[in-house]
């Protein structure tokens, strides 16, 4: 029991039924690369995925099972919806450790939410919290807690906790990790990847979660950075590849999903990754993020396409130029609407994400944006209401604002949370209406396709047309409830946030 350590989260699938319906589970990554870290250091590591898991019971049953002497919660930091910190799984992480602390464990806590709270996890029954990105500070205090100096708590850096005589504790931040590629690669060994196979599999391709990156150095103004800050750091394409012939070979995945907050940033990066590739003989279809104005540059749409890249996810946020100057997003929509016409002549499909409500936003601003996702006709789209999180310019704008609720209860939630230009009602229906019209497009183009082939209808064609009967009946009423609630009395909201960047500077990354 001396060195063995139980690693666990607190995001389970099943506490967020939105996600829960779409059964597009993946492994708490961020958790398998502290896992592998703190291994290499002697210690006997064991993990609880509660992604898939029933409930915070199954967590208490592993410890009873495994007693570890440490328990650590240790939160994929590479999935967004740890970011926006939902209230569920806050509840969750803190019956976990009181259940870890009745057991007699000593308990760690990395996430975002700890970051930005951590008296409110000390006082659930962490010993001690992490700040920011984890893997050197969990290093240097476990060995310190196994061996006994030559580092005590109070000199370890990025480390909260309880002093004797419980005073707040917060030492200084570390500088993030720069060497990527100096990390073992994640454990993946400790992932039941059967049980995640036979998941995927029921609707489609199986697949499996990596990250080339770390960090953001770009400034969009609503955007919160708690792990990594305002920086940027890359694994280099070879190691990457590296990984990549690793999972090919222990768990045969169709499909890859890459993490980061933004893929290839660093010039070339992209091409070269493309090269590593065909160097190794694989060939795997993934998805990944990036910005407009990046995909733009001369020849990393290309090498997407070679490298296998089946759909790319934009920040798109908003068709409205007034709109992405206040968020400072860097982007212009001339720039969204070629890039997505490149992808679509590589054969690449592209995503869109929307955000709505931000402070001055108007109906036509919000026109401007439907009619940027009818001009650009992207094949996914994912929306949402502009969210506030500690550390940002938009957060400090509207907390007067922020009642009792700060965070919302799960992914499907959209309430505003502070007094934006429309209701919370209203931004519900909006996102309802949204998702109609982009179905409906896509029947219509599916028919069209079938229309201009010899191909016989199938099943497939059958559902695209009852969809889109569906929405087209349901529209007109949607419409008639958004009007009726955009006239419904509503509260002065903030005013309208100015950019704190020019367009270039918020489109010029921060060294890195």
């Amino acid at each position: 029991m001396q060195n063995r350590v139980l690693f666990g989260q607190s995001y389970y699938l099943r506490f967020d039924a939105k996600l829960w319906a779409e059964q597009q589970p993946y492994p708490p990554l961020g958790t398998l690369y502290a896992a592998a870290h703190l291994r290499a250091f002697g210690f006997e590591v064991g993990l609880f995925d509660a992604m898939l898991a029933s409930s915070e019971q199954a967590w208490a049953e592993t410890i009873d099972r495994v007693r570890p002497r440490f328990a650590i919660l240790y939160e994929d930091n590479f999935n967004y919806l740890t970011k926006m910190c939902l209230l569920r799984m806050r509840e969750a992480a803190f019956t976990m450790l009181g259940m870890a602390k009745a057991r007699g464990c000593t308990t760690l806590v990395c996430s975002s939410d700890a970051s930005d709270h951590p008296e409110a996890y000390l006082q659930a029954g962490a010993d001690y919290v992490l700040l920011g990105e984890g893997e050197a500070t969990l290093a240097e205090l476990m060995t310190s807690l196994r061996d006994g100096g030559p580092l005590t708590p109070p000199d370890i850096q990025s480390l909260a906790f309880f002093d004797e005589t419980g005073r707040l504790v917060q030492s200084p931040r570390r500088k993030v990790l720069k060497d990527l590629d100096a990390l073992p690669l994640p454990a993946w060994d400790l992932v039941d990847i059967e049980q995640y196979r036979a998941v995927w599999q029921q609707h489609g391709r199986f697949a499996l979660n990596m990250a080339t990156s770390r960090g953001c150095p770009y400034h969009c103004n609503w955007c919160a950075k708690p792990i990594w800050g305002q920086r940027y750091h890359a694994r280099s394409p070879e190691h990457v590849v590296e990984e990549i012939a690793l999972l090919t070979r222990i768990a045969r995945p169709d499909y890859l999903w890459f993490m980061d907050d933004m893929f290839g940033v660093n010039p070339g990066w992209i091409a070269r990754f493309a090269d590593a590739l065909e160097a190794a003989s694989l060939k795997i279809s993934f998805k990944c993020l990036n910005r407009a104005d990046l995909l733009l540059r001369d020849g990393d749409i290309e090498a997407l396409a070679r490298a296998g890249c089946d759909i790319v996810w934009m920040g798109v946020e908003s068709g409205s130029q007034k709109i992405l100057d206040a968020m400072d997003k860097g982007t212009r929509v001339e720039e969204i609407i070629e890039t997505a016409r490149r992808l679509k002549q590589h054969g690449i499909r592209s995503g869109f994400f929307l955000q709505f409500g931000y402070p001055g936003e108007e109906e036509a601003d919000i026109r401007k944006t439907f009619d940027l996702v009818r001009r650009c006709r992207p094949d996914e789209i994912g929306a949402s209401v502009t969210y506030p999180l500690p550390g940002t310019k938009f957060y400090d704008m509207v907390k007067a604002q922020l009642g009792t609720k700060q965070n919302w209860v799960d992914s499907d939630d959209l309430d505003m949370m502070y007094q934006g230009p429309f209701t919370t009602d209203f931004y519900r229906v909006l996102h309802r209406i949204l998702h109609k019209e982009h179905r409906s497009q896509k029947a219509i183009d599916a028919w069209r396709r079938l229309l201009q082939s010899p191909q016989r209808p199938g099943r497939g064609h059958a559902r695209h047309a009852a969809a889109l009967l569906y929405h087209q009946t349901t529209l007109p009423f949607a419409r008639l409830q958004l009007r009726r609630l955009a006239r419904a009395p509503h509260k002065q909201s903030v005013e309208a946030l100015q950019g704190a960047l020019t367009p270039e500077a918020a489109a010029t990354p921060t060294p890195h």
